[in-house]
């Protein structure tokens, strides 16, 4: 154990070295010293982290920590980007993204203190069902809601300023989508028709999925957001998929959101606007246009370019010509500074944080904790997807922001909060079982039960015996005539209803593995030879 906790020490201090160097080179590189208030700051922060690690130790000591040091190491290496953006617009967004990352890593550490059993999540599934909602759409509402850069996804507070409550309903929807998953399984899981080798769902099970569509759907048309759209119903297609095992789900949910971006797309201007620039976007037309423009697709491709395989370095590129590069493009403004081997780099960060909460949902014994891990898992991998891919021109724009690295307050919260649940999971599935809870425990209590019941059959297949001889001498006695000997058959029939009669005893938690022939043979049972002979088994009795 503490060769374990030395090594995830030197992680962590591996991680924080990683960062500080980034820092260390990049304003020495832009500015020719370190700033004081950054250095005071940054030192704050990675007291916070020790303090967390330490935290982990104390509250959750079987949690995978490798989790939050590849968090941190994205972290870093985003504000240090977006404090190199600073350098050439004169802005303070960098120092402010720290102050937000200093309240994730407060309410993350309260996350892992206080809750004990992630399962009491589980409770409040319709509230959070509520909650989630209410976030979702609160956008739209006259007073608070706020349109930038064509989406209406913002809420403005005044004093605050405006966060992104979709960030936040994601977790609640999530918890939401696990309970009623859990719940319903079984229903779920029930085929229908089989079409093309594909066994199709029941009619009557798609009403879940035609609601979740019709949200989605509804997201898409009046906030003017694909991003937040599609990342809602593929969390809740992909935990469907996980909950019934069938991938006709996944088919139906592909179908039904291509069906309605299609429509949506021709119906709706700014989703045309989005294909458009994403199939042509070197086209003088679309770069060239005011408003839905290729302007900053074909800009962050350039950037991309520049980079090439090593990258410009640190402080040697010009990341600041992308529109809006510290948080919807910080992916291109890495690539450009970094190269294709940093980018390479960050995604394989993403792809250790993907696998640690996939083996965590597969290890996990609770299927409301498999759930849980594997839609929160599969909606960070979905984002990471969709913002790389839009891009790289995979796909189209989505408007989403690269989680951990781009600049924005609710982002950052909500995905610490993510990552926080992922490590109280993690510490449930590599807790080691007690042995009251172990299947050996188990099976050898059930068949010390089982011995004790044989036994006490025994016992009592005797006391038959010997009352029946008893009442049959007694009436011999009473009636003055020869002794006759009682039946075998009749003696083990006695027996066997006095055993029938007892109360058996209470079954284990788990099915045990299948028993010895031996345990509840025929032969075990026994038997008392015949007048002729013959041995009449007590399964026969």
């Amino acid at each position: 154990m503490m060769v374990t906790r030395l090594r995830q020490f030197g992680l962590l201090l591996f991680s924080m070295l990683i960062c500080g160097v980034a820092f260390f080179q990049m304003f020495e590189r832009t500015t020719g010293g370190f700033p004081h208030n950054y250095l005071w700051m940054l030192a704050f922060i990675g007291a916070l982290f020790l303090t967390s690690w330490g935290l982990l130790l104390r509250f959750q000591p079987y949690a995978n920590q490798a989790i939050m040091c590849c968090v941190m190491v994205l972290t870093g290496t985003g504000v240090m980007m977006i404090a190199r953006i600073d350098q050439d617009l004169n802005t303070s967004v960098a120092f402010k993204q720290l102050l937000w990352l200093s309240i994730a890593l407060v309410l993350a550490n309260l996350l892992v203190i206080f809750m004990k059993d992630y399962r009491v999540l589980r409770r409040f599934s319709y509230v959070s069902m509520v909650i989630g909602l209410v976030l979702l759409l609160s956008p739209m509402l006259p007073v608070v809601g706020s349109e930038q850069y064509g989406a209406r996804i913002w809420v403005k507070i005044p004093g605050l300023g405006s966060f992104q409550p979709s960030e936040f309903a994601k977790l609640f929807l999530a918890f939401f989508f696990a309970s009623y998953l859990y719940d319903h399984r079984d229903q779920l899981a029930v085929g229908g028709k089989k079409v093309l080798g594909l066994q199709l769902p029941r009619i009557k099970d798609l009403g879940p999925i035609i609601v979740v569509w019709v949200v989605s759907m509804g997201v898409l048309v009046v906030q003017h957001d694909l991003g937040t759209s599609l990342m809602f119903f593929a969390m809740f297609v992909s935990m469907l998929y996980v909950a019934t095992g069938r991938t006709s789900w996944i088919v139906i949910g592909f179908i039904a959101f291509a069906v309605g971006a299609f429509a949506a797309a021709n119906i709706f201007s700014h989703v045309g606007a989005r294909v458009d620039a994403w199939l042509h976007p070197f086209d003088s037309a679309q770069y060239n246009k005011e408003y839905g423009g290729s302007y900053q697709l074909v800009t962050g491709i350039f950037g991309l370019a520049s980079g090439g395989l090593m990258g410009t370095g640190l402080g040697q590129g010009h990341p600041s010509l992308t529109p809006i590069a510290n948080s919807d493009y910080i992916y291109a403004a890495l690539g450009e500074e970094l190269g294709l081997t940093g980018l390479m780099a960050i995604l394989m960060l993403y792809l250790l944080i993907i696998a640690a909460g996939m083996i965590t949902a597969m290890k996990i014994k609770d299927g409301f904790g498999k759930l849980l891990a594997s839609g929160l898992v599969f909606t960070m991998a979905f984002q990471v997807f969709t913002v790389v891919g839009g891009i790289t021109l995979v796909i189209p724009l989505t408007g989403l922001t690269l989680p951990y690295m781009a600049a924005g307050g609710s982002s950052l919260i909500a995905n610490y909060m993510l990552a926080a649940l992922l490590v109280v999971i993690s510490n449930s599935a590599n807790k080691p079982e007690s042995d009251i809870d172990s299947d050996t425990f188990q099976y050898e209590a059930m068949q010390a039960l089982r011995a004790r019941k044989q036994s006490r059959a025994s016992r009592s297949v005797a006391s038959a015996q010997s009352d029946a001889q008893s009442q049959a001498v007694s009436q011999a006695a009473t009636q003055d005539v020869p002794q006759v000997a009682v039946p075998a058959a009749m003696q083990q029939s006695q027996a066997t209803e006095i055993i029938s009669a007892e109360t058996p005893v209470a079954g284990m938690p788990i099915t045990p593995p299948a028993p010895p022939s031996n345990v509840f043979g025929a032969s075990d049972m026994p038997s008392t030879p015949s007048p002729s002979g013959n041995t009449s088994e007590g399964s026969q009795a």
